[in-house]
């Protein structure tokens, strides 16, 4: 049964959809059977892969009578990378979930049928701990954070964190923390004190690899590819998948761990 990991961090330009971009393409690239979802009405993840925002997406699952199955696509130049695309329309998931019976489960209930035709799962999630941001939560098994290499980097994480606790403790008792995820780094003393910083507090939970700035990186959405595609050789490119190929050892030990476990 494929793995569902959410990346979310309600501040705004941490690199979280730039991250559920790359990471999903270089997981794919490396031969794992990825599934992308984008459940940000900005819709980012889904133009920034070249494919329409105006198709049907998660929202007509959602609110709608679709199925995954029938508006997932794939994305054309990475063999094993579909999405489950946006739409503006889900700015408007927040104010009808709370209406519907089971409102906190309904992403579970679109995603459920379909996670074992897929390794991982990457739901990138809106900028806010909003409803729809919960109903990713409620649906997901773990939660990776962006942290940007900048000030206030951890302003803000107290309440992602306490809403992660919340969601644990009232509705899906599974939910763990993937990892943070250093982003848009420079080689600054002052990136360096933040970095410091998130490993002081988060410690093993941080990644090795280190997300740098990188113009490649902030070109690519604007091609609709990924940035392996855009320009293979860039740092950006390099990062990404340096971090899927730690992503897959630290599953595949803490797979590992959990069958010695038993």
């Amino acid at each position: 049964m494929g793995k569902i990991v959410a990346l979310a961090n309600q501040k705004g330009g941490v690199g979280k959809t730039t991250t559920a971009i790359n990471l999903a393409a270089s997981l794919a690239i490396l031969g794992k059977k990825i599934l992308l979802v984008d459940a940000d009405p900005q819709a980012n993840a889904t133009s920034g892969l070249g494919l329409n925002i105006h198709s049907n997406g998660i929202y007509d699952c959602i609110m709608g009578d679709k199925r995954a199955v029938d508006v997932i696509v794939h994305q054309p130049e990475v063999k094993k990378l579909d999405v489950l695309p946006s739409s503006i329309e889900l700015v408007g998931a927040d104010a009808e979930l709370p209406t519907l019976e089971r409102g906190h489960f309904r992403i579970k209930e679109v995603l459920d049928p379909i996670r074992e035709s897929y390794d991982y799962v990457i739901v990138d999630c809106s900028p806010s701990l909003g409803y729809t941001t919960v109903n990713v939560l409620v649906a997901a098994d773990t939660v990776l954070i962006p942290v940007q290499c900048e000030y206030f980097a951890l302003e803000g994480l107290g309440k992602l964190l306490n809403t992660i606790k919340m969601v644990k403790s009232k509705l899906n008792p599974e939910l763990d923390i993937e990892g943070f995820l250093l982003t848009m780094y420079a080689r600054t003393r002052h990136a360096n004190q933040v970095a410091d910083e998130v490993k002081e507090h988060f410690g093993p939970l941080v990644f090795d690899t280190v997300i740098l700035r990188n113009i490649r990186l902030t070109e690519a959405p604007s091609y609709g590819k990924p940035v392996i595609l855009h320009d293979a050789q860039s740092l950006g490119s390099l990062n990404y998948l340096n971090l899927a190929k730690e992503f897959i050892k630290r599953n595949k030990s803490a797979s590992q761990d959990n069958g010695d476990n038993k």
